[in-house]
């Protein structure tokens, strides 16, 4: 097991691992750039490291600044939480030639998911289900024009080097499509780096639905169910909640258990998320596969009763599946989870502020990470996203009900914040029957408006 742990992140998730860190008795060391000087997660750490300016590049993304934290402190182990480094297989194996170990899957599985196109090919070759999509577009407007037309009108446009949401763009005929495609590319290399997109069939209103898998350095893996992450804005997730609601239970553990199948089949070591959509006609497609800790895993955590963050070290360190986990892994009751924003529920864009009150709510069944607390000013540098609120009932219906109750009891003063958006949705006919799809968001305010 590890001795002591680099955590290479901020915010909600650094508490969170530093959380089970503790847990473990394994010691910690954490990082701030100077807006997170003196965030409260910060004292949970044995030990902690300035590493730079506020702007991202100048502190999480400098690989060579958290690589003389990691050699300054002796850790053994860093874990990169998500989003900055998590999915930077070059970052990952100078980790490893450092002498320390990466939580997360092997650099060569960051790599191959990494890009999305290859990750198709991979996926595609294991018997993944697959919709129509092409390579990386190639700079010929005629080729471009090609691809299109194989696939079929309405496509999207998709970044192979990130995700997130950034750069997918839809189009809808021939005319839209060249300009379309520089938008995203622009979009892309501003975002990621990488200037390489390609594109995808267009799917009518589809289901985003996620399966959480765990492997180990030994050949295991498994599927830990799934999250239903169709309520989005801007292609970006705002309510996850596991199990999927209203889909046949034979159906989406069919899909599971070939995933998990899969994972066995190629070797895959560590966590990771395999994200679908299911089209209306039923069938599940593969999208991308994240290889980190996602930001929702609090609700397979709620159901399961797994400590995902604790596993994922464990497999690390080199721990079995078997070890690690129960003999029968079962799904109990229903979860879900809100990401609070700091950010204009009327049109979404960032709201940065001063905390002047934030008072998180409390009581059975709600479990809210933050890494923040009253009086912490929210800046423009980082993503706004101020806390997770997670509940568990037994039945969906009660955790909409908690978490309506919860959110309408989340004090917040100082800055605008997505709640009164969020409630809105609870509240639907549409949510609450679990009739939910990637543009159910925007129907439900559009509506309202």
């Amino acid at each position: 097991m590890f001795n002591k742990v680099l955590v290479a992140n901020r915010g909600a998730i650094a508490a969170r691992i530093l959380r089970a860190l503790n847990a473990m008795r394994i010691h910690s060391v954490a990082v701030y750039s100077e807006a997170d000087a003196g965030a409260p997660y910060l004292d949970m750490a044995t030990e902690s490291y300035a590493i730079g300016a506020a702007p991202a590049r100048e502190s999480y993304l400098n690989q060579d600044v958290i690589l003389d934290v990691l050699r300054k402190s002796h850790a053994d182990g860093l874990h990169p939480g998500y989003g900055f480094l998590s999915e930077n297989a070059a970052f990952a194996q100078r980790i490893v030639s450092a002498g320390a170990r990466f939580i997360g899957p092997s650099p060569k599985w960051i790599a191959a998911m990494g890009h999305k196109t290859r990750a198709r090919e991979l996926a595609a070759k294991h018997g993944m289900p697959m919709s129509p999509g092409s390579d990386v577009l190639p700079a010929e407007p005629e080729a471009i024009l090609a691809a299109a037309r194989r696939i079929g009108f309405p496509v999207l446009v998709k970044p192979a080097g990130g995700g997130g949401g950034i750069g997918m763009l839809p189009v809808q005929n021939e005319a839209q499509l060249l300009d379309v495609v520089e938008r995203s590319r622009s979009m892309a290399t501003r975002g990621f780096g990488n200037a390489e997109v390609y594109l995808e069939r267009l799917l009518d209103k589809p289901r985003h639905v996620e399966f959480q898998v765990l492997g180990d350095q030994y050949g295991s893996a498994v599927h830990l169910f799934e999250r239903d992450c169709s309520t989005q804005r801007r292609n970006q997730k705002v309510i996850e909640e596991a199990l999927a609601p209203a889909l046949p239970r034979a159906e989406v553990n069919a899909v599971a258990d070939k995933i998990a199948a899969i994972m066995r089949e190629i070797g895959y070591d560590n966590i990771g998320t395999v994200e679908m959509l299911r089209g209306a006609d039923g069938s599940f497609n593969f999208l991308e596969m994240n290889t980190r800790l996602q930001v929702e895993h609090g609700v397979t955590e709620a159901i399961t009763g797994i400590d995902l963050v604790q596993a994922q070290i464990r497999s690390a360190a080199g721990d079995r599946l078997a070890d690690i986990l129960p003999e029968v892994i079962d799904a109990r009751g229903h979860a879900i989870q809100a990401r609070v924003y700091a950010e204009d529920p009327k049109n979404f864009y960032p709201s940065p502020g001063r905390l002047n009150v934030f008072r998180p709510p409390q009581g059975e069944g709600i479990r809210v990470d933050t890494g923040f607390a009253e009086g912490r000013e929210v800046t423009p540098h980082y993503d706004p996203m101020i806390a997770k609120v997670i509940v568990h009932a037994h039945t969906r219906g009660a955790a909409i009900d908690r978490l309506i109750a919860a959110l309408e009891a989340f004090e917040i003063e100082g800055l605008k914040n997505n709640i009164p958006a969020v409630l809105a949705i609870l509240r639907s006919e549409q949510f609450r029957a679990g009739d939910v799809h990637t543009g159910l968001m925007p129907e439900v305010l559009g509506k309202k408006k």
